[in-house]
């Protein structure tokens, strides 16, 4: 069966390495069914269907009863369709009958949720042990498992980062829905990753400020003056760089200048005087 990359035709000889080796990867659903009965042309392409929606996050393996007996009896089978999900080399769920997608919908999830859950902490594990290729592997892998999890590549992106890898880090984060970029882990995250990076690349403040004496609306290069001042410790120089972005063009960078001020807001504490001044500068003149 060609119907999909992720749905596959079960035979003796590649059931093992099919079914209970990949479910070691991830789950598998196994539709036993016999070109006889009728409800389970009803269900196939319904689970074809499902298997593209989830893209892969599934392997989906139609066995006909009829041609291997012996798997279908070894799994306790006694009518059609029946849906088997296996897990770590084991049935772990069964569907009798064409049930709803909602019902198979409702299993695959919670397989798919758990699996993503644990190979982000491995990964975060892994990470802080100093194994950044296996942390790399298993955090890009549960963002796939799991893409409304924020907190897998806002941890991969952190990783990334401390390996020396800004630049693919601050990809990733753009590479986030706009919401996603809204949240306040990932904005803070972003607007600090794209400081840092820029002030490692920027030159130094002498040029800059020779060349924005002459273009004055380059907002790269004052975004650039601004990292390099926060990079010498000078906070206000800098964050009135960045109130001067944010006036003038919210849709820069997505809006960095004011992120970067929120979180430098967060940095230094809701108390600090700089944060009330700028925090009350930016509310005026964002109004």
């Amino acid at each position: 069966m060609t119907l999909s990359p992720h749905v596959f035709d079960a035979s003796a000889d590649n059931f093992n390495r099919l079914v209970l080796e990949n479910s070691h990867k991830g789950p598998v659903l196994v539709h036993f069914w016999t070109p006889k009965a009728g409800p389970c042309f009803i269900l196939m392409p319904r689970l074809v269907k499902l298997a593209a929606e989830y893209g892969g996050k599934f392997l989906l393996v139609m066995l006909n009863a009829d041609e291997l007996p012996e798997l279908a009896r070894r799994f306790s089978v006694n009518s059609v369709p029946t849906v088997k999900f296996f897990w770590r080399g084991e049935v772990a769920h069964t569907i009798h009958g064409a049930d709803p997608d909602s019902s198979f919908r409702q299993v695959l999830d919670r397989f798919i949720a758990g699996d993503a859950n644990r190979a982000h902490a491995l990964g975060v594990a892994a990470g802080l042990s100093g194994n950044s290729q296996q942390a790399r592997m298993l955090l890009a892998n549960a963002a796939m498992a799991d893409p409304e999890n924020l907190a897998i590549p806002r941890d991969l992106a952190k990783l990334l980062w401390a390996e020396g890898d800004g630049e693919q880090a601050l990809k990733l984060l753009d590479s986030l829905p706009p919401e996603a970029r809204k949240e306040s882990d990932i904005a803070h995250l972003y607007a600090h990753l794209n400081l840092a990076e820029t002030a490692r690349k920027a030159p130094p403040l002498t040029e800059l400020d020779a060349h924005l004496e002459q273009h004055g609306e380059d907002l790269d290069a004052h975004f650039q003056r601004a990292a390099r001042l926060l990079a010498a410790d000078d906070f206000p120089a800098a964050m009135d760089t960045l109130l001067l972005i944010a006036r003038t063009d919210r849709s820069f960078r997505h809006d960095i200048g004011r992120l970067s001020l929120l979180a430098l807001f967060d940095l230094l504490g809701n108390t600090h005087p700089l944060t009330r001044q700028y925090r009350q500068a930016l509310s005026e003149s964002l109004h």
